[in-house]
């Protein structure tokens, strides 16, 4: 027998970008034309030259590699690319069924590049049935190791080639349940992925999520699911999640509790497990911790938009009048069923076009009906997705005559409809352009009072206003005052708490210790970090950027001083300000809540009557502020004329009288 010609390994991108597009027709149809010969061979003559044959496994390689990382595009669109690939895999999978398959075709790195360019229906059953072979083991064995001592390794690894490996692996699992139980196969490997989490690290941490349920999920697939190893991993799961709560650490901020958020990893356990007639307390029990584990409003996705097709009616006119064969509409009623579709996608065109009946055409009309829910019986219970014209009879019209275009509605209003101008019945002498007269200055014109309002109006207008009608006052507005009154739900009043109650105790260690901010090892395992930690839930990144942006924005400092000052704004009690003498002569400040018309001058041990061993009921009193005819009054305002001194300073009054006698002249 002659033996075929060699393949030529399939080029790489630097490559392909100097091959013209003639050439790399030229290339397809020979590699097709060999594939073609290879596969017609009988067995005997396929195991003999073309298992055997290394440029046609080194093609194959390279193929998978180049396809899987940049996609079939780079085939092109031709009939040749499309056989290419068919025909590629049918000499993988006729290689891989052979005894004796070549070493290059069972390495792992060929198998995922395989299963990812492949459907997951059509390479399952071929890479579940290699995996038996004991270089496909060896090869996933040797994976494993390395990848567990990477993922130990932590920050000390290498994180973007782990990355890499990781995205290329998850091919692998997702094709073959017998390969995701092998990487599951005793604790190391989920142990790994667990630990390696902690780096903050989103790409990496990602691929981590999505191969922990790969290999999860691909327990409950195949033929015989292996149950008891997934209640095996989940009981893991809870414990690492345990330890992870008890820990320094924000307990959100675990591989477990992603998992179980953005995954629905346990949604499906639970309902393959019930389908497969295992209802044990076990597994429901694991399952039932693990939920305590989502993230609040984790599992809450966006509502998708479902874009309907509008149907717009279009077709060619039948002999029948448009206005009475249903479906039919013109150019105006088109643009405004789409304007109101706009602003509600999920309502047809045929339930739009009646309530543009229901309303004369008017849309604005339409929308604020719409929008307060405030529709007619007959309309409130309509089909809302009823579509206009579902069938359409398309035949050439004999009548081609032009028809008016109706008028656009709604028409615009506004203040001057109706007035002289637009009734055409102006003053023609009372218009001109521009100033009316030119020829005049500002002089002229102040000069002229023939216009010019006179005194009674002027004040008229004055004696309408009210001097004492203030504006509002914007004392406490939000923008002035520098904090925010939640004037919402009590919901978001219970948020707003939460969230001062957090706000304030940062800020109160922040006064006392800025140095519980620092970013460094030791401040983080300090104690005073972890009750940080633990009364605000937050990580250390999130404290130490708090930190970071008082320290930038000196305002937020002020407001937050203004807003967790010690002073609460009440004073029970006000401190005695007035002067009063003291026995010992010293003079002290004390007041009187009643104008001092019970007080005794001296106190009970001072010179008045009242004093020690008389009682304290016959003491001088009075105040010299009292009301006018009161006996005490008078007697305390002769006795303040009498009582002023005749040294020191006392006696200023009459030496200012004197001064004054004198008229105010010296000597």
């Amino acid at each position: 027998m002659t033996s075929l010609p060699p393949f030529a390994t399939f080029p790489e991108a630097p490559w392909r970008d100097h091959i013209v597009p003639e050439e790399w027709e030229a290339c397809l149809s020979n590699w097709v034309a060999l594939a073609e010969a290879h596969l017609s061979l009988p067995e005997n003559q396929f195991a003999s030259s073309s298992v055997k044959d290394e440029s046609l496994s080194s093609f194959l390689v390279s193929f998978m590699r180049e396809t899987a990382s940049n996609g079939i595009v780079i085939l092109g669109t031709s009939q040749p690319a499309k056989l290419l690939f068919r025909q590629c895999f049918l000499l993988v999978a006729r290689l891989l069924r052979t005894p004796s398959s070549p070493l290059s075709l069972l390495q792992w790195e060929f198998l995922s590049d395989f299963c990812r360019l492949y459907s997951k229906k059509r390479a399952s059953t071929l890479i579940n049935w290699v995996s038996q072979k004991l270089q496909v083991t060896n090869s996933l064995n040797s994976l494993k190791k390395s990848l567990i001592l990477t993922l130990d390794s932590g920050m000390k690894g290498d994180l973007k080639t782990l990355e890499s490996r990781l995205k290329r692996l998850n091919h692998l699992i997702h094709a073959s349940p017998e390969i995701a139980a092998f990487f599951l196969a005793g604790s190391d490997f989920l142990d790994g992925l667990t630990n390696c989490y902690k780096i903050m690290n989103p790409p990496l941490r990602k691929v981590i999520i999505t191969t922990a349920y790969l290999c999860l999920i691909g327990l409950t697939e195949g033929e015989s699911p292996n149950f008891s190893m997934l209640t095996d991993q989940l009981y893991s799961l809870k414990a690492a999640a345990d330890a992870h709560k008890a820990g320094p650490l924000n307990a959100n901020d675990s591989m477990v509790a992603e998992l179980v958020t953005v995954t629905p990893i346990l949604k499906q356990v639970q309902h393959r497990l019930e389908e497969s007639g295992s209802n044990t307390a076990r597994w429901k029990s694991v399952i039932t911790a693990l939920e305590g584990f989502r993230k609040p409003g984790g599992n809450i996705r966006p509502k998708k938009l479902v874009k309907r097709k509008i149907d717009k009616g279009k077709g060619i006119m039948t002999e029948e009048d448009d206005d009475e064969v249903p479906g039919e509409m013109r150019m105006h009623r088109m643009s405004q069923i789409s304007q109101i579709q706009d602003l509600f996608p999920a309502l047809g065109s045929g339930f739009v076009s009646k309530l543009l009946d229901e309303y004369g055409n008017d849309t604005e009309q339409v929308i604020a009906h719409l929008l307060e829910d405030d529709l007619p019986s007959h309309l409130a219970t309509a089909d809302r997705t009823q579509e206009l014209s579902p069938e359409r009879t398309r035949r050439k019209s004999r009548d081609i005559a032009p028809r008016p275009t109706p008028p656009q509605v709604p028409i615009r209003h506004n203040v001057f409809d109706d007035d002289e101008f637009d009734k055409l019945a102006v003053d023609v002498s009372n218009i001109h352009f521009g100033k009316r007269n030119a020829d005049k200055s500002a002089d002229d014109i102040l000069n002229d009072r023939s216009s010019a309002p006179n005194k009674a109006a002027i004040l008229s207008a004055l004696s309408a206003f009210d001097a004492d009608d203030d504006e509002r006052d914007d004392t406490y507005d939000v923008a002035d005052a520098g904090f925010v009154v939640n004037d919402g739900n009590p919901e978001d009043a219970d948020d707003q708490k939460r969230k001062d109650a957090s706000e304030e105790a940062l800020f109160r260690v922040y006064r006392s210790n800025p140095k519980a901010f620092d970013r460094d090892a030791a401040t983080r395992r300090g104690q005073t970090r972890s009750n940080l930690k633990q009364q605000t839930g937050m990580t250390d990144e999130a404290i130490e950027g708090w930190a970071l942006m008082l320290t930038r924005t000196p305002h937020q400092m002020r407001q937050l001083e203004m807003k967790y000052s010690a002073f609460s704004g009440d004073q029970p009690a006000l401190a005695p300000s007035a002067w009063r003498a003291t026995p010992a002569g010293s003079g002290a400040e004390d007041s009187e809540a009643d104008g001092g018309a019970n007080s005794v001058r001296g106190g009970p041990r001072g010179r008045g009557r009242g004093g020690r061993g008389r009682g304290g009921g016959r003491g001088r009193g009075g105040n010299v502020a009292g009301p006018s005819g009161d006996k005490d009054t008078e007697n305390a305002r002769k006795r303040k004329e009498a009582n002023k001194g005749s040294r020191a300073n006392h006696n200023r009054r009459d030496q200012r009288a004197r001064k004054m006698a004198r008229g105010g002249f010296p000597g």
